[in-house]
């Protein structure tokens, strides 16, 4: 039996998943980063400009989104821009940093918990969230989608309570809002500033199950611009609040933010907040990561176990439970080696990458199929495109030359998927190709069914 995903989702809950995929406790941290390269409390600027410059990566898959409407997301839009290799390559790549994301993720989360429950170790905790949410997705999309909403929307608006209990203290004065301090620094904090967004576009696999694939490309627009202010406001306030060099020196900054304005109560919420940050990322990333490994199964690029639907209900089981296994593997190596703000700089790299390489697809893209059905297409010609291929290849050469690191550790995971690509894909579909051959009747068997019934 062949079984399709089905077509639930609303605009509600695919906002709810693009920003749910960026609302991570990590983010935290990395805000308290962007700060750190910049004079005064001019971190909302790297901020909101990174937002802008994420709306043009966001305006690039929204075309692309439109001419292809599928699980397979990314890949397939590198596939017929570049070559199927190439996709291959890159989107496995970035899905591995996703998942990555994820450890650090519940690195922070362990910290934070630990704060406050010390006698429980963290491994419980995280071990708890992955099972609720992996159950959640087991039993449908429209279960997990509308866990989803309450988590992310209720999610944005402490937030937002949070920066303006904090701003309130000070009189919302700042202290020299616009003084970037330096050229250098406002381009490594924009460049780290994308991370803050990483994951937006990873809605793009629930394609094929919305009510209408428009949902997509406006969903992610509105998802950046919701972040965009959420994090401006919220960053600025712990900068204005809390003195920096004691945030920086935190891998939870956010817990002694928190602990300045509010006291204890202030801790109780912000743990709330951390709980659904974390439970957030996990579940979009699992909503739609599951459905990229799906797809790619179904294609036969990975391992057919991973392409079962559940016929009760409708989800791709087999894949949300790998990624269960692979995140907390993933988790308890994070949190073994504290290598934390590592995958954050990974991510920043990997992402820029990304949309560089989506910038320039829509470009080859209309230059090999220009008479192509595209339902959103980015107004202005090539200068959209063109200006997200050039500031996020700048972006991500600007990641590599302030952490090393970071090239060397996307190089090797290059050199990884280049050698599945090369070596094991083939022979998933040369052993697909075998059980083809095997499934059909033999020829002259056709042969005699036929002439007996004429």
């Amino acid at each position: 039996m062949n079984l399709k995903l089905k077509k639930v989702l609303t605009m509600r809950t695919i906002v709810a998943t693009s920003a749910g995929l960026t609302l991570s406790s990590s983010t935290f941290v990395a805000a308290v980063q962007v700060a750190g390269f910049l004079a005064g409390d001019a971190a909302w600027l790297a901020i909101l400009t990174g937002g802008l410059l994420c709306t043009t990566a966001a305006l690039c898959f929204g075309e692309l989104n439109g001419m292809t409407p599928s699980a397979a997301g990314i890949r397939l839009y590198f596939s017929r821009a570049y070559n199927d290799r190439i996709s291959l390559i890159v989107s496995m790549l970035y899905m591995v940093v996703v998942m990555g994301v994820i450890g650090a993720e519940s690195y922070v989360l362990a910290r934070v918990l630990n704060e406050v429950w010390p006698s429980v170790p963290a491994l419980v905790w995280i071990l708890a969230m992955f099972s609720i949410v992996t159950v959640l997705n087991v039993l449908g999309i429209k279960i997990a989608g509308g866990f989803q909403n309450v988590l992310t929307y209720g999610l944005v608006l402490s937030m937002l309570a949070f920066a303006f209990i904090a701003l309130a203290k000070v009189n919302f004065q700042l202290t020299s809002p616009f003084a970037s301090g330096g050229s250098i620094g406002l381009v490594n904090a924009v460049a780290l500033g994308v991370f803050l967004f990483v994951g937006f576009e990873w809605v793009t696999p629930l394609a094929e199950e919305v009510t209408h694939h428009r949902m997509v490309s406006k969903g992610m627009l509105l998802a950046i611009g919701i972040l965009s202010v959420t994090y401006a406001l919220f960053t600025i306030a712990m900068t204005a609040t809390t003195p920096r060099e004691t945030l920086a020196g935190s891998p939870i900054p956010h817990l002694i933010f928190a602990r300045s304005i509010l006291s204890d109560a202030g801790v109780t919420w912000m743990v709330a907040i951390t709980l659904a940050a974390s439970i957030t990322t996990f579940n979009a990333g699992l909503i739609s990561v599951s459905r990229f490994v799906y797809s790619s199964a179904r294609e036969h690029v990975l391992p057919p176990l991973l392409s079962k639907i559940s016929m009760r209900f409708f989800t791709p089981w087999t894949a949300i439970l790998a990624i269960f296994l692979i995140g907390l593997a993933i988790s308890i190596t994070v949190l073994i080696t504290h290598q934390y703000l590592v995958m954050v700089n990974i991510a920043a790299a990997m992402e820029s990458i990304i949309y560089a390489l989506a910038g320039l697809a829509v470009i080859r893209l209309r230059g090999k199929m220009p008479e192509a059905d595209r339902p959103f297409r980015i107004p202005g010609g090539y200068i959209i495109p063109g200006i997200c291929t050039l500031v996020f290849t700048g972006l991500a050469l600007a990641v590599f030359a302030s952490f090393p690191i970071v090239l060397l550790y996307i190089a090797l995971g290059l050199l990884i998927c280049t050698w599945y690509v090369n070596v094991v894909v083939p022979e998933l579909k040369r052993r697909y190709q075998i059980q083809k051959a095997a499934a059909k009747p033999p020829r002259r068997l056709m042969a005699q069914k036929k002439s007996k019934s004429d």
